[in-house]
């Protein structure tokens, strides 16, 4: 759903690298068509900035629609009537802070796609993956290894073994609209019966994903933790990777070569050290998530130094997604707050392969942020979800 608007009086916000431009900014078929001086329009809708800094609209590139409890076995076995209503309230909040485009590398399907885009609710922009791929005894096999569950919802992750098996995985995938592909490739934090460290899939494995997404135009997304699982990756073929705590200067130097990005998920575990025990997190992914909590930091550090593109996501599951915002503060503290808001909008536009959003020019979707006041100057007109702020999407304001 679009619309035509005027944001008049704005500080524009052109990038890292840029001065903002003083003026406004006009929006006209969803699309922004005038950056400068605007003419008055008496049938267009106008908000008056008033000096105030506008922002592209905010991308999360990890963002799970469907993950709405820390429960692994109960995430999948929910009906999917129930994941879909949960996943409208988190789509709803997370445009009400001003996240206008979402990916979602684990979860999603067409119909929930559909329902966005025909307007049922209010929704950022969603991209997503369908049930992420993991191996018997990877991250994304929920079942503990003393118990035989079976398990065939796929809400969120598929175990799939075997070059032939996981080709079909993909194509399925594909078929229902997922504009990547999520691999499993190490451990992870939440899953129950493997190693952090170890890489997972075989390169055959890999390759044939790789193969699939790139004959329609998708690509691969990898969960992956240590060096060995990201070199793992990324020399099969892997375009993104996801977290990447444990990535050390070689591999980002292997990353930087390949054309690789990192997509780090700090909010993730900031929130399971403050809140995750009082929320039931079970105790071996306390334990997990102490050895990757200062780690994505230095992660962080270490692609900037070589030039490894670095986006933003915040995984959050079940009620931390509230601390979405708060994802933005640890990655500023980290980067910069210029260089974390440029990872949430242009390069994030990039990482996730859409070239229409993540930036405030002509031709560019008509999403974006009216913030109260400089975040360069003050983080919380930003980070603070109580601040005011005014969302704009496809020229449309959220809420009106």
């Amino acid at each position: 759903m679009t619309a035509d608007l005027v944001i008049r009086s704005a500080r524009i916000w052109q990038g890292a690298d840029a001065d903002p431009i003083e003026g406004d900014l006009r929006i006209a078929d969803g699309r922004i068509v005038e950056l400068g001086s605007v003419g008055a329009a008496p049938d267009i809708t106008v908000v008056e900035a008033a000096g105030r800094t506008l922002i592209p609209g905010l991308i999360d590139a990890h963002f799970h629609a469907y993950a709405a409890t820390l429960d692994g076995l109960t995430q999948e076995a929910r009906p999917l009537s129930l994941a879909a209503i949960q996943a409208t309230a988190r789509l709803g909040a997370a445009l009400r802070r001003g996240f206008t485009t979402v990916r979602d590398p684990a979860g999603g399907d067409i119909g929930l796609a559909r329902a966005i885009e025909g307007g049922l609710f209010a929704s950022p922009r969603y991209l997503y993956s369908g049930p992420a791929l993991s191996q018997t005894g990877g991250h994304g096999d929920e079942v503990p290894a003393d118990l035989q569950v079976c398990l065939h919802s796929h809400l969120v992750t598929r175990v799939v073994d075997g070059v032939d098996a996981i080709r079909l995985a993909a194509r399925q995938n594909l078929k229902q609209g997922a504009s990547l592909i999520k691999l499993m490739t190490s451990g992870g934090v939440f899953s129950p019966s493997d190693p952090l460290e170890r890489p997972q899939y075989s390169a055959d494995e890999i390759r044939a994903v790789v193969e699939e997404a790139g004959r329609r135009g998708a690509y691969v997304a990898a969960h992956a933790y240590s060096p060995e699982a990201i070199l793992h990756s990324i020399e099969h073929g892997v375009r993104t990777i996801e977290h990447g705590n444990l990535l050390d200067e070689a591999t980002a130097a292997a990353m930087a070569s390949h054309g690789a990005y990192l997509d780090p998920t700090l909010a993730t575990y900031d929130a399971m050290d403050r809140v995750g025990p009082s929320l039931g997190l079970p105790g071996f992914a306390i334990e997990k998530n102490r050895l990757v909590l200062e780690s994505g930091v230095r992660a962080i550090e270490l692609a900037q130094a070589v030039g490894v593109p670095v986006g933003f996501g915040t995984d959050l599951l079940g009620e931390m997604e509230s601390r979405q915002l708060h994802g933005l503060r640890r990655q500023a503290e980290a980067m910069g707050t210029a260089a974390a808001i440029d990872a949430a909008t242009r390069v994030n536009a990039e990482l996730i392969a859409c070239d229409e959003v993540g930036r405030l020019e002509v031709g560019f979707a008509g999403d974006a942020v009216l913030l109260d006041g400089d975040p360069l100057v003050d983080l919380d007109v930003l980070c603070d979800p109580g601040r005011e702020r005014v969302v704009v999407q496809g020229g449309r304001v959220v809420g009106q």
